[in-house]
């Protein structure tokens, strides 16, 4: 009984030091971030494009890249939810019937997840080159969307995977269709899910770089359509803490900055929202 007490301590605090470190990690992360970029981060900064060139120019702002990452996540985000929601109502509603099959394919899901983007990034390069397109807004899109379909269906999967199988059956034996069961069903029953998937593939969307390096292309102008090459913010991290001119340095450590809110208030908003409709599940 002696052993079993001290068991439980040494593990209780294994787990206070591991939750301790893991924010304290954070905190250095935020700490740093937040004072490398704040001074520089302005008004002026997030609603002008560079002059001059984004390597060497020391005038201008970073809105080329605010605005560039969000049509790249938004594009990509929607692409992926309407292709990635008919795949995770099928997995667990027309093939819940056949479970090696769903798991084969959830199987299949979790390698693409496990590639690393720069590898979705060569691909999209080479489709680029073989189709005889350039970089550009669209490519990035399509490129971005094909990392992150993954990541979006097995999040909605797993949502899914959470309803009662006995609401599909209740459903069937009034003779509600499948089709029916998985929009007015079991799309309702996982809402916070499908949220926390979107803001998910949202964030991972905004916050890569690898996958964007070869396609996307880069300006210091705001695109005006698909075709044009648009800037982000994590290339522009990349590419102008590099340079050898101190503001472009500071327009660097200032999209860290707005990268950073932005991927915190995607997971603040991902809490408030799913707490909100959360109240639509029917609990068993």
């Amino acid at each position: 009984m002696k052993a079993k007490k001290i068991e439980e301590k040494f593990f209780r605090v294994l787990m206070f030091l591991s939750t301790m470190f893991i924010c304290m990690v954070l905190f250095l992360i935020l700490f740093s971030i937040l004072r490398s970029g704040l001074p520089y981060l302005s008004w002026e900064m997030i609603s002008s494009v560079p002059s001059g060139g984004y390597y060497f120019g020391k005038e201008g702002g970073i809105l080329n890249a605010i605005i560039g990452t969000l049509y790249l996540s938004l594009g990509s985000t929607l692409l992926a939810f309407v292709t990635g929601l008919p795949v995770a109502l099928m997995m667990n509603v027309h093939l819940a019937s056949m479970p090696r099959f769903v798991n084969s394919i959830r199987l299949i899901l979790d390698l693409l997840w496990g590639i690393p983007s720069i590898v979705y990034g060569a691909f999209g390069f080479t489709i680029m080159i073989y189709l005889g397109i350039r970089a550009s807004l669209l490519a990035g899109i399509i490129t971005v969307t094909l990392f992150v379909l993954p990541i979006m269906i097995r999040a909605m999967d797993e949502a899914l995977k959470t309803v009662p199988k006995g609401l599909l059956e209740a459903a069937l034996s009034l003779g509600s269709t499948r089709s029916e069961i998985s929009y007015r069903v079991f799309f309702k029953q996982c809402i916070p899910g499908m949220i926390t998937a979107v803001l998910l593939s949202f964030g991972r969307a905004a916050g890569d770089v690898a996958s964007v390096l070869f396609t996307t292309g880069f300006t210091d102008h705001i695109p005006t359509s698909l075709n044009q090459p648009a800037a982000t913010l994590p290339l522009t991290i990349f590419f102008q803490l590099s340079s050898p001119i101190e503001e472009v340095r500071q327009r660097a450590f200032a999209a860290a900055v707005v990268l950073v809110i932005i991927i915190l208030f995607i997971s603040i908003l991902t809490r408030v929202l799913s707490r909100k409709y959360h109240k639509n599940r029917i609990n068993f």
